[in-house]
């Protein structure tokens, strides 16, 4: 029994996640730990904080929006031009978000959690080189990265033909779109939703996270948060139901290449003025149902 245990236990260390907490743990805990100036940045202390302390500010729901993507810039900008441990930092900084997302990967990937966390972590890294730090909410662009990046495998691990005994044959494969998530990560791809528009639906709707919350999170007005994923969740439906719509630019180009000259008038052929002072002449009280008019003045 104890042997078993300690093989249990050296594997559940040996998760990838588990190693970035690990790291991030002796980074914060060591000698001569990195800080960030807090006076650089509104809203935090007037000193220099630790990433655990700096952490745990930025997770409070009365921390604006604003600070945190100030916050992440400065983070991910320090690790790329410095590498080393300000990666690890960001790592362990964003590490309650990507335990959510290796989580909901895993418990539905046939194969090893070990490969799942690394998939999530290797796009987590990718997205720490590639982010725009111009834009707002840097940090869920980065973990949309690490998602993308699971639900890749997850996708290829679902489409994989199951093995079963040669006289069956092969088995058709399991399709991935009926995972939620999945099909929020495709419209992303698809360019039906923005990353924040998949992470809102995904957060409320099947984290069951409350909108107020998610608003408060993301420093934006409840009622414009509840707009924007009634927004979302209607082209993430037309999407489902029809597939991918044309933009309204593409239908005014299209409608601008297909009008037409107007048609050349046979100068020929004039309709009759009318004359005021014309005796007016009765038409027949009795027209025939089969009458067929030319459309021109007799």
């Amino acid at each position: 029994m104890a042997t078993a245990s300690r093989t249990c236990g050296q594997r559940y260390r040996s998760l990838p996640l588990d190693l970035v907490r690990e790291e991030f743990s002796r980074l914060v805990d060591g000698a001569g730990p990195p800080t960030v100036d807090g006076a650089a940045f509104a809203h935090l202390p007037d000193r220099m904080l630790g990433l655990g302390e700096l952490r745990d500010l930025l997770l409070r729901p009365q921390c604006p929006g604003s600070v945190r993507d100030a916050v992440w810039a400065h983070l991910v900008a320090r690790a790329r031009a410095e590498g080393g441990c300000w990666t690890v930092a960001c790592a362990g900084m964003a590490l309650p978000a990507l335990v959510r997302v290796a989580a909901w990967v895993a418990a539905r990937y046939p194969g090893e959690v070990q490969d799942v966390e690394a998939e999530a972590l290797a796009g987590f890294f990718a997205g720490l080189a590639t982010v725009d730090l111009g834009r707002a909410h840097v940090l869920l662009r980065v973990v949309w990265a690490a998602r993308r990046a699971g639900f890749a495998a997850l996708s290829e691990a679902l489409d994989a033909p199951v093995p079963v005994a040669p006289r069956f044959g092969p088995a058709p494969p399991r399709p991935g779109w009926g995972h939620p998530d999945l099909v929020l990560a495709r419209a992303v791809g698809a360019t039906v939703l923005t990353e924040t528009e998949a992470e809102l639906i995904g957060t409320t709707r099947l984290e069951r996270v409350p909108v107020v919350r998610w608003a408060q999170e993301h420093g934006a007005p409840a009622p414009t948060v509840y707009a924007r994923r009634r927004r979302a969740e209607q082209r993430l439906v037309a999407y489902l139901r029809d597939g991918p719509q044309p933009t309204m630019a593409s239908d005014e180009g299209r409608k601008r290449r297909t009008v037409r000259s107007p048609p050349v008038v046979d100068r020929a052929v004039r309709p009759r003025r009318y004359d005021s002072t014309a005796p007016s002449r009765k038409s027949s009280t009795v027209v025939h149902k089969t009458a067929v008019f030319s459309g021109l003045g007799e």
